[in-house]
């Protein structure tokens, strides 16, 4: 192979990752995400908490807190338990086992044989 021959495959090569670059980077921007705070695992934040407790993500010291937020798909939070768009809201909520107040919601109770 000559020289022209490889700087050619290598330019094309090239354009080729390029373009699969540039639509990746399209369809990441393009999905619409929203900040969900209280359904964090500790260390797993994406950036600063609410409190302003520190500044940075991987930084959250507890699962669940209020204070701490993830990105997730738009829509998604608020169906998450103890998912909350708004920070020092939701968090780990109680189950509904009986010895927790949760009026309104029916007990799902095991039936086996």
């Amino acid at each position: 192979m000559n020289m022209k021959k490889v700087v050619t495959a290598g330019i094309i090569a090239g354009a080729v990752s390029l373009a699969i670059a540039n639509v990746n980077t399209a369809n990441a921007e393009n999905a619409k995400t929203e900040k969900c705070y209280g359904v964090v695992k500790a260390g797993a934040n994406d950036c600063a908490s609410a409190d302003k407790s520190h500044s940075c993500m991987g930084q959250a010291a507890k699962d669940g807190d209020v204070k701490e937020w993830v990105a997730v798909p738009a829509g998604l939070c608020e169906k998450l338990v103890g998912g909350s768009l708004a920070a020092g809201e939701g968090g780990t909520k109680a189950s509904c086992d009986g010895k927790s107040g949760c009026e309104g919601k029916e007990q799902k109770e095991d039936h086996k044989g």
